[in-house]
């Protein structure tokens, strides 16, 4: 009896342990399933939080954004005039250090146009026969300076300063106006005289064609047509001044040369190098009109009621070196004198193998000396030149002669 009693007692006793555990277990789960569910509850409120949070300050910045735009603007508005500085260097201007990195930049484009030419090794001094005291000799078909004396040094350039002036006159010049007119005023033909310039010879109140001024400009280097060329282009001399600087920056050569005159007066501040003068040149033969009016030996102007004949006008130093055998044809050329820069002259010739040379030189004594300082250049760097083409005694002679009438 005792024994059932016992394992009775047992079997109540496991039941009893069982239910416990049962009740332990589903206690245990609805405890997982309370944390689980607060979890996701606290994520979704802590996501809508930061995205009401994020919204909430998007509201906040833009209205104050809004608000002070004004403000905001004019703030702007003075910083962006405030002068800027190297923290580095606290004065020195940045602009300065700008306009240096913007001049290197255009140096280094120059390079890959027709407008620079650089010395090497080969680059030599000038002969001893040529007397101008300044000059510089460039192949413009590889950009290279064949020969200079003092190539770089600042010059005045006399009439050769015309080689600029028909320049921008051409590439200012309106379609199809060659044959438009223009009045020469006395005051035009004064100021060539007071000034002792080379003239044409236009008549005060001559009405004359624009395409006689170009030639008239070149050929006897008018100051009267110079002056009256670049009046009609711009209005006045002073305005076609400031086109002639314009274009000396194009061509990269403001920093070494500056012009005050359309005709080539002495000025302290109207000057260039020879260099600048080669490559002024340079572009001028690159404008099919320019090239046309350097290239031309003798023109006569168009007739008027005071001249019906027009006026017959030459290029003398075209004409006084085409039967001076050098190798090559020389096809275009502009000289210039004042007393301070003396005879002097720029060039260009090519030959049958297309060696394309310029040649511009300073300060020569005299006008013949010139032209022969400049074949004697050609004949030195022009490959199909024969030295058995030349009289040199004949030549000498003529020189010498040249030079006593110049004195």
């Amino acid at each position: 009896m005792y024994a059932i009693r016992l394992e009775l007692g047992r079997e109540l006793e496991d039941m009893l342990f069982c239910k416990m555990q049962a009740k332990r277990d589903e206690e245990e789960l609805a405890v997982a399933r309370y944390r689980a569910k607060r979890a996701w509850y606290l994520k979704k409120i802590g996501i809508l939080t930061a995205n009401t949070g994020f919204l909430i300050g998007i509201l906040v910045f833009a209205f104050m954004d809004i608000s002070k735009y004004h403000e905001l603007s004019d703030l702007r508005e003075m910083l962006s005039h405030r002068p800027v500085f190297y923290a580095a260097h606290p004065i020195v201007d940045v602009t300065e250090i700008e306009e240096k990195r913007e001049r290197i930049r255009m140096e280094e484009e120059l390079k890959s146009t027709s407008y620079f030419a650089e010395a090497n090794e080969q680059t030599e001094q000038f002969p001893q026969s040529v007397v101008s005291e300044y000059g510089i000799v460039i192949d413009i078909n590889s950009n290279t300076i064949l020969a200079s004396r003092e190539g770089r040094t600042r010059i005045n350039p006399a009439s050769m300063t015309k080689i600029m002036t028909v320049l921008v006159a051409a590439e200012n010049l309106a379609e199809d106006s060659l044959e438009d007119t223009f009045t020469v005023t006395p005051e035009i033909n004064y100021y060539s005289y007071r000034h002792g310039c080379s003239t044409v010879g236009f008549a005060d109140n001559e009405t004359v064609t624009v395409k006689d001024l170009f030639y008239g400009t070149i050929l006897p280097s008018g100051g009267d047509a110079a002056v009256s060329l670049a009046t009609y282009i711009a209005g006045d001399q002073d305005a076609f001044v400031e086109l002639m600087n314009k274009k000396l920056e194009t061509l990269g050569l403001s920093d070494t040369a500056h012009f005050t005159n359309c005709v080539g007066l002495f000025d302290n501040d109207h000057y260039c190098t020879c260099y600048d003068m080669a490559m002024i040149l340079r572009a001028a033969i690159a404008n099919p009109l320019c090239k046309e009016v350097l290239s031309t030996r003798t023109y006569t102007t168009t007739p008027t009621d005071i001249h019906p004949n027009g006026i017959e006008i030459s290029n003398w130093f075209l004409r006084r070196s085409e039967d001076k055998p050098i190798g090559a044809e020389m096809t275009c050329a502009k000289t210039g004198y004042v007393k301070e820069s003396g005879n002097c002259a720029a060039s260009y010739a090519t030959d049958n193998n297309g060696r394309d040379i310029i040649v511009v030189t300073g300060k020569s004594t005299s006008s013949w000396r010139c032209i022969y300082d400049h074949v004697d250049l050609y004949r030195k760097y022009m490959p199909s030149y024969d030295p058995s083409d030349t009289d040199t005694a004949e030549e000498s002679l003529e020189a010498a002669n040249g030079a006593a009438i110049d004195e």
